[in-house]
């Protein structure tokens, strides 16, 4: 999805690398590096206990107004600043500190003095002088904080046309990785959990919804009321507010949505969430969060889903395929064990949440829908991996499971096939080696049990994998030769092995054998006429296509005959498939299917649509012909999108003007206003780069 970026220097970046062992509330954590946050200066000098939110939406001017009170307690003796996260895009009005309980004048300070600091592109620091009086180790204060924020990274407004029912307007937030500084003034960091509560107004008319075990509203006075119970890091705290209705569909969930998508959602999912979560349960113990909905979201939410607990945000456009909806899902129940209940430490070893998921992801597969699927699934993902891999080269750093991140980098360009697949293939491996499949579910739930609501590091796993299985310590495979678990965590390149998958064969053959009759010369009409690409299920016909993309260029005539067998039957298949077919077109150059390529992106305005056609095109020879459609469809994307979609049309040449008006769109040069840093475009921001391209994968936060 992502690349690293070059790294940006900061005048006061701080690194900090804190000793010791898992953690809870953001005390002691392994050997982890935190630079992501201005707030790694002093963060463990203070516990977190609780923060609460009273906020006001305003959807006229586009602002939440409102203030924060975080609960704290002091550590060590002499702190005299506390420092958080923020973002230029949330404006500081006021900050005070008292000493609940206290009715001594001197433990309430009504105004401390605060400074904000340049930090990195993505943020700022806060920093608060904090009286000498009131903060005395081990006693409880509170920081109020009075702030407006906008439109920063973690806010998304959108405007009733951008909405899937084009009546009312929408507004929701996104905090993965580091964007909820921008929502909150935070430790934004995955080390630092704790509870949190939450009162926002709205007008009439708006439902809010947020990732809270508990709610209630007061119609009279339009305000709603959270509280999260169990402690989750700032970034797992998210916000929805809009014309948003409800269905039931089992004992501890229920589906969300506009109205004209309800109905459609409810049918795709039926009962199966709650098959899901028992599924889990039976795998990973007790799901310990309570609810489990789902909120599906307009075109515009920039990643396909994220976990956010007890509220999975997911995007509409993913109705089309049940297939993929099915695995995005289940990937996202998945984190309510691994990447909720227990956290990365630190943003440089994030597969340790997405590894982990989609291995346990692809547990759940397995006793739901059987081995074959899993494995079919398994085998396009991983072909994606060693696409990117192809491209990126074997030494490429971002191809480590634990990143080192320099000055400047933004943690969410860690967001990549990696973080998932790399770190499943670990785990796979790591379950190969208790030598059942039964007794690593059961390393795992014990894993779940004693880390649950902290967070930790690889090496807390990897000791508490050793200890499980004292054989496996006293035999040395921590060491084994050429799949060392360091060469795993520190090595570039792709796995050092991979689960055997010949499970799948049974699905994967039809498709394999499709494309070498498509790779003869000349491809037999009369053998290809035996496979019927309708009686295939989703991922088989992706990763035929996918396969067919990895052979291009393909001839004029091939392509020719490849459009007449399969074009009109691809046009009523769902966006995964349709997309797949489109970039061939694109990538060989097969002006006859143009037209389809203009439908769809008339038809889809998602990220996870647009970015991929534009890149292609704009790498080519129909860069005209993206800049066409950029203009006839501009006014229904996303202003974030449609700044990407602009850096992609200008990273060459100028743009020609089409025949017509249309808006003037400036070239981002040292004399005009340069875009939207990517941060602000969107934690699942892919790369600019043509050669970079690819479709990889629908990934899931």
């Amino acid at each position: 999805m992502a690349q690293f970026q070059r790294p940006t220097l900061c005048c006061c970046r701080k690194v900090l690398t804190v000793p010791s062992k898992s953690c809870e509330g953001g005390q002691g954590l392994g050997q982890c590096r935190l630079v992501d946050i201005a707030s790694a200066s002093n963060f463990h000098c203070f516990k977190l206990r609780h923060f609460h939110l009273d906020l006001r939406l305003n959807f006229a001017v586009k602002e939440i107004t409102g203030w924060q009170v975080l609960e704290l307690v002091a550590l060590q003796p002499g702190v005299q600043t506390l420092v958080l996260d923020t973002h230029p895009s949330l404006l500081i009005h006021s900050i005070d500190c008292k000493v609940p309980g206290s009715t001594g004048a001197q433990d309430i300070s009504p105004s401390l003095t605060y400074r904000v600091d340049p930090f990195t592109d993505y943020g700022s620091s806060l920093n608060i002088s904090l009286p000498a009086y009131v903060i005395r180790p081990h006693r409880a204060f509170q920081i109020t904080v009075r702030y407006t924020t906008t439109d920063g990274p973690a806010i998304w407004w959108l405007d009733a046309e951008l909405t899937c029912g084009q009546t009312r307007p929408l507004v929701f937030t996104q905090g993965h990785s580091v964007c909820n500084r921008s929502f909150f003034p935070c430790f934004d960091t995955p080390a630092v959990k704790s509870t949190y509560t939450a009162t926002v107004r709205v007008p009439e008319g708006v439902t809010v919804l947020m990732s809270a075990s508990r709610s209630a509203y007061s119609k009279q006075d339009r305000v709603f009321q959270f509280s999260m119970e169990y402690p989750v890091p700032a970034y797992l705290v998210a916000l929805v507010a809009g014309d948003l209705q409800h269905v039931d569909i089992g004992p501890r969930s229920r589906v969300w949505a506009e109205p004209c998508i309800l109905t459609c959602a409810v049918s795709k999912l039926g009962g199966s969430v709650e098959r899901w979560l028992n599924v889990a349960e039976d795998l990973f113990g007790p799901y310990v969060w309570g609810r489990y909905d789902i909120v599906f979201l307009p075109p515009s939410f920039p990643i396909v889903a994220m976990e956010n607990p007890c509220l999975t945000f997911i995007i509409s456009s993913i109705l089309e395929s049940r297939e993929f909806l099915l695995i995005d899902v289940i990937h996202e129940i998945a984190h309510g064990w691994f990447g909720n209940a227990v956290t990365n430490a630190t943003w440089e070893e994030m597969w340790l949440s997405e590894g982990l998921a989609t291995y346990a992801q692809r547990r759940i597969t397995t006793e739901a829908y059987g081995e074959a699927f899993t494995c079919l699934e398994t085998v396009f993902r991983l072909d994606a991996l060693h696409r990117q891999m192809r491209l990126l080269g074997d030494n490429n750093p971002v191809s480590k499971l634990q990143v080192k991140f320099e000055p400047g980098i933004n943690p969410s360009s860690l967001m990549n096939l990696f973080t998932y697949e790399k770190g499943f293939c670990f785990v796979s491996y790591l379950s190969q080696l208790c030598g059942n499949v039964k007794r690593f579910d059961s390393f795992l739930r014990a894993y779940i049990e004693q880390f649950k609501f902290s967070s930790v590091v690889a090496q807390d796993l990897l000791d508490f994998f050793l200890g499980f299985f004292p054989e496996l310590k006293e035999s040395c495979v921590a060491q084994r030769e050429g799949l060392e678990f360091e060469r795993w965590l520190n090595g570039c390149g792709p796995p050092l092995c991979e689960p055997d998958l010949s499970a799948g064969g049974v699905l994967t053959g039809p498709v394999q054998s499709l494309c070498d009759l498509w790779a003869s010369e000349p491809p037999d009409p009369e053998a290809i006429a035996n496979f019927n690409l309708s009686s295939w299920n989703t991922f088989q016909t992706v990763l035929f296509l996918d396969r067919l993309l990895d052979r291009s260029p393909l001839s004029h005539d091939v392509m020719g005959q490849l459009s007449r067998c399969y074009s009109a039957q691809l046009d009523e298949m769902n966006a995964e498939v349709r997309i797949r077919w489109l970039q061939i077109v694109v990538r060989n150059s097969f002006y006859p299917d143009l037209p389809r390529i203009r439908g769809f992106l008339h038809k889809h305005t998602s990220r996870m649509y647009t970015v991929p056609l534009y890149e292609d095109l704009c790498s080519g020879v129909m860069k005209c012909f993206a800049a066409e459609v950029f203009y006839q469809t501009q006014a229904r994307l996303h202003p974030n999108l449609r700044r990407t979609l602009q850096q992609i049309l200008f990273q060459t040449s100028a743009l020609p003007t089409p025949t017509g008006s249309v808006p003037s769109l400036q070239h981002p040069t040292a004399s005009s206003p340069s875009p939207t840093p990517r941060d602000q475009l969107g934690p699942a921001d892919p790369p600019t780069t043509g050669t970079i391209a690819l479709r990889d994968v629908n990934v899931s936060a």
